[in-house]
């Protein structure tokens, strides 16, 4: 009985998890919507099919915690910096911490001209097993939010799998990495104009780095 009890538990917090992974960039921001922002920025927004920009001047928004007793796991995400290329300059757009009273966190990243996005959804599950169950639920769901190319290995984490190809109402190009670092399944999704894809190589590169990230977090 408690062996049974205790699969139960696994298979349910990998479908949870399944399920915020497959969120996405809508989900990084509070209710699902992009902060408001001067009119130059929306217009950039409504060419490119991504959220809104914020002002400069204002600080990276939160939103509500879904589970404010539950730790903080912010340090496992990756730094703008990180993201940040010699052309692009990302900034932190929000953060949503422990999503659907899960254990985890989400960010929103956007370069300074509002024209790429980067959002990150790290889940922390109880064991290995249950981030690698998660990890295969999200990309036999991927169709939900992405159509293009199969799955393709990717060197980044433990079962690292990339997809790439158009958001499912064909305003951004989109590629997916999905890759399991210990107990946690992370998703990055790279969202920009249509025409204009994340290159595999700064894809690899971001991975990577969160996949850092994550292991040096994780050990906190």
């Amino acid at each position: 009985m408690g062996i049974a009890r205790n699969k139960s538990v696994v298979v349910r917090a990998a479908v949870g998890a399944a399920v915020v992974l497959t969120l996405g960039l809508s989900g990084c921001t509070p209710n699902g919507t992009a902060p408001s922002s001067p009119s130059s920025s929306s217009s950039s927004s409504a060419e490119t099919g991504l959220p809104a920009m914020a002002p400069t001047t204002s600080a990276p928004t939160s939103a509500p915690k879904e589970n404010t007793a539950a730790t903080d796991y912010s340090r496992l995400l990756v730094q703008p910096g990180d993201i940040s290329t010699a052309t692009q300059q990302f900034v932190l757009r929000s953060t949503v911490p422990n999503r659907r009273g899960g254990k985890g966190v989400s960010a929103l990243f956007v370069n300074q001209d509002d024209t790429h996005a980067v959002g990150v959804t790290i889940n922390v599950l109880p064991d290995p097993a249950a981030a690698k169950a998660a990890l295969d639920a999200s990309v036999q769901a991927i169709g939900n939010t992405l159509t293009g190319g199969p799955p393709a290995p990717s060197p980044v984490g433990t079962d690292g799998t990339v997809v790439s190809g158009l958001s499912a109402d064909g305003t951004k190009d989109m590629t997916v990495l999905l890759f399991t670092e210990g107990p946690a399944v992370a998703r990055i999704e790279f969202g920009s104009a249509p025409g204009d894809p994340a290159d595999p190589d700064t894809v690899t590169d971001v991975g990577v780095k969160q996949a850092i990230a994550l292991r040096a977090g994780l050990q906190n």
